[in-house]
């Protein structure tokens, strides 16, 4: 201290080490020094305005009216003490975590109001000092590390909620969010840069940004995901997984013999297997057959496609198909088990008896199966 009571002022490491700014313990007198150092920024105020900003190494002597027979004559006199004062802020920037305390509710066209809480981490940094000073210090009235990312960081959930309702109104879902991360801390830097502007904050960086959705909702975009990878629709991919628990359950498909471990494993492969049996199933029947596979399929007489159970042409090739019944023995074509005669040539389907047996004949019968007796048909 020196004969006037001017004093040598340094911001010490250890108080520094968990702190953005520092604010001098006592009013400046005349010809007090700070030192600055190349990590650090100081601010000069007297009486209320910022006189003068320090951001480069070096040793400063400051002026004010707080000398000792100086000051304290114009304090007597008017009753008014100078305010001259110095804030010390750190150029580096600081790393902080993130995370909402109340969802935000989101309208989704597929799954309705979906309620979401996000987390993460972010880097910060003074960017304006007067503005920092301003509204940390003498709004909010926040000094330490802790309190300034106490402020910063729902501020930043603010900005990301509101990028969330941008991106919403450009398409992006709730079944989209996982897969559009990156894009979305992209948009979030890009809005914080206005945001924070008010704060003397610039946010630097945003990383490993978590959307949490609630359960229900969390297992519904994870089976569409799944759905899209394998090019199924929901009821194949039910049944697929149905064949895997079944392969879990003791003596399912797979299990009973090999153990859990393989059963898993078989589950997982037959319900795939039976998946795409499915989809080549649906592949090769035309669009009305699959319409029909409730009534059940058969095979064409000819081609042996795919068809309806009750159908009398083959849709690919053209071939008639046998009705339920018996042959006409002329034509071949399909006949009803009561009919009398063949729909397409006439012939009549009743064989009789033999003449020398007395056996029953079907109709077009040349010689009767009992008795080699011709019948004259």
């Amino acid at each position: 201290m020196s004969l006037i009571g001017a004093d040598t002022f340094i911001w010490d490491d250890t108080y520094k080490r968990n702190n953005v700014m520092w604010k001098l313990p006592r009013n400046i007198r005349l010809n007090d020094n700070i030192v600055v150092r190349e990590d650090e920024i100081a601010v000069f105020y007297r009486d209320g305005k910022a006189l003068a900003y320090f951001d480069r190494p070096d040793r400063y002597a400051l002026t004010s009216q707080n000398a000792p027979i100086i000051g304290a004559l114009i304090k007597a006199l008017s009753g008014v003490q100078q305010q001259a004062e110095v804030f010390y802020l750190q150029k580096r920037a600081f790393d902080a975590k993130f995370g909402s305390k109340q969802p935000y509710q989101f309208r989704d066209k597929e799954f309705g109001m979906v309620n979401l809480r996000v987390f993460g981490e972010f880097r910060y940094k003074v960017k304006d000092p007067a503005n920092f000073i301003t509204q940390f210090v003498g709004t909010l009235n926040a000094q330490t590390a802790a309190d300034i990312e106490d402020r910063t960081k729902e501020q930043v959930v603010i900005v990301v909620y509101d990028s969330l309702g941008k991106l919403k109104e450009k398409g992006m879902g709730v079944a989209d969010l996982a897969a559009n991360l990156t894009t979305i801390e992209q948009v979030v830097l890009e809005r914080a840069k206005d945001h924070f502007e008010l704060y003397g904050v610039s946010v630097e960086k945003l990383s490993g940004l978590y959307i949490n959705m609630p359960e229900e909702v969390q297992k519904a975009v994870d089976t569409k995901s799944s759905m899209t990878i394998l090019g199924t629709n929901y009821m194949q991919y039910q049944a697929g997984q149905a064949m895997r628990d079944a392969a879990n359950q003791p003596g399912g498909a797979a299990g009973g013999a090999v153990g859990a471990g393989v059963g898993v494993g078989a589950g997982f492969g037959m319900g795939y297997m039976m998946v795409d049996a499915m989809r080549q199933q649906q592949a090769a029947a035309p669009a009305g057959a699959a319409a029909q596979v409730g009534g059940g399929l058969k095979a064409c007489v000819k081609c042996q496609n795919q068809i309806a159970q009750d159908a009398m042409f083959c849709p690919k090739c053209g071939a008639q198909q046998q009705a339920p019944g018996k042959p006409c023995p002329k034509c071949g074509a399909g006949v009803a088990g009561d009919a009398a005669f063949c729909p397409k040539c006439g012939t009549k389907m009743g064989g009789g008896a033999c003449a020398k047996c007395g056996a029953s004949l079907e109709a077009g019968t040349k010689f009767c199966p009992k008795c080699g007796q011709p019948t004259g048909m």
